[in-house]
């Protein structure tokens, strides 16, 4: 369709393609869509994160037992427990009592031996410590804190759900860690070695847990678990298919590429800020327990997954800032660019011939969604498995650039066997039978 436009004097008419004008006005359905798509994904990108930082580490038992399998090393850990398990045994037997009963008799006729007792009852505290602290150094006590922390994540689970049963329970307001069986066998080995006044000594339940955390929010915690688990693994999908959509629908893909990239690192700023909240919260919660020397180690310990997804987030949204400033109309990356354009077009303009070709024709009509599909591609591979990381970050983009070096020298394939094609003369275009 066109437009006419007389002029005064007759001469020839001209037209302006309607369909060019409108091509060129901003579709306002479709800016509202990019507007909408960035809002919702940069409000979910950090509780996405830490929901996919939950489903792979708290619901998954091998990922649990790796990430805390550590701290069995932990000098703050082992002291915590040897604290608590060296300190239930000197409370429920009261050694000094035992030699004075045992000595009753001779102390009498001996008044002198009274002066061993005191000794007598720091030798036996001290041999007492020391077999604790020998039995978490050693690799029976390894082999258990596997076992232990493997029964932990899944009565986790069970505390979420309500249950209370199982190494970790609820009680009353606190989230407790059952210590009987370290405390059985640290007693088992004291007896082998001649210390069986303490075979029968009877260990009450409340002096065989460690409290881990106070929670009296517990509740509200069962009850977001209940409406979050469910949908917990597929929300970072969401999220990054929602800045993948923006991208698409977005007229002016260098600005939205460099503004996804704000939001990236704004979203691993704000996870850092929360994680240091998270930790001092924690930390003081535990103080003045048995456990609270060690609730640093333990807190950073345990989410050191999250810190590190934190820390590739962060350097994702750096890096795609660049490729957007690059990608968008300036100077420097209009001369990047026309450089790496016509360099490796050049060498599939060389490869143009059989094959190679023949792909890059399709290649060059498809080039815009393939390099979708790309980046596509290099977000799964990025958050594929468990195990993101600073290097899978850096494996998906090699990924990403080299897959796009071959799509653009097929490009380069493609415009030069279109280019080198023969041009029929104008004879064999006119048509039959009218005159030239």
């Amino acid at each position: 369709m066109s437009v006419p436009d007389s002029t005064p004097s007759g001469g020839p008419v001209s037209s302006v393609p309607v369909e060019a004008t409108e091509s060129k006005r901003p579709s306002r359905g479709r800016t509202a869509a990019v507007i909408v798509c960035l809002v919702l994904a940069a409000l979910l990108t950090t509780p996405a994160a830490i929901a996919y930082w939950g489903q792979r580490t708290l619901n998954d038992t091998t990922r649990y037992v790796n990430t805390v399998g550590p701290l069995v090393n932990s000098p703050e850990v082992q002291n915590a427990i040897a604290t608590k398990v060296t300190d239930t045994i000197q409370d429920q037997v009261d050694i000094e009592a035992l030699l004075n009963d045992v000595f009753s008799g001779v102390i009498t006729d001996r008044p002198r031996l009274q002066r061993l007792v005191g000794p007598l009852s720091g030798a036996i505290n001290s041999l007492i410590d020391r077999q604790v602290r020998e039995f978490l150094a050693s690799d029976a006590f390894a082999d258990l804190w596997t076992a232990a922390n493997t029964r932990a994540q899944q009565t986790l689970q069970r505390v979420l759900r309500g249950d209370q049963t199982g190494a970790v329970s609820l009680q009353g307001e606190q989230i407790v860690l059952d210590v009987s069986q370290v405390i059985d066998q640290v007693k088992q080995r004291l007896v082998d070695r001649g210390l069986t006044i303490l075979q029968n000594v009877p260990i009450p339940d409340v002096d065989k847990q460690i409290v881990l955390v106070e929670a009296p929010q517990v509740k509200q915690m069962r009850t977001i678990y209940a409406f979050a688990n469910p949908v917990a693994q597929w929300l970072i999908v969401v999220v990054a298919a929602l800045y993948l959509l923006a991208l698409v629908l977005s007229r002016r893909r260098p600005r939205t590429t460099v503004i996804i990239g704000a939001l990236l690192a704004g979203n691993a700023l704000l996870i850092a800020l929360a994680l240091t909240i998270g930790r001092q919260l924690f930390i003081d919660a535990l103080s003045g327990t048995t456990f609270g020397p060690a609730s640093a180690v333990f807190y950073d310990q345990l989410l050191s997954y999250l810190e590190r997804g934190r820390q590739v987030f962060f350097r994702l949204g750096l890096i795609i800032i660049v490729m957007g400033w690059f990608a968008g109309p300036n100077k420097s990356g209009s001369a990047v660019r026309g450089a790496l354009r016509d360099g490796l077009e050049g060498i599939g303009g060389a490869l143009a011939d059989g094959p190679v070709g023949t792909a890059g024709r399709w290649v060059a009509v498809n080039a815009r969604w393939l390099r979708v599909v790309i980046g596509f591609v290099g977000a799964v591979v990025l958050l594929w498995g468990n195990n993101i990381s600073t290097s899978r970050l850096f494996w998906s983009l090699a990924l990403v650039a080299l897959l796009l070096i071959v799509v653009q020298v097929l490009v380069g394939a493609g415009r030069a066997t279109t280019a080198s094609r023969p041009v029929p003369p104008p004879e064999a275009q006119a048509v039959p039978g009218t005159a030239n």
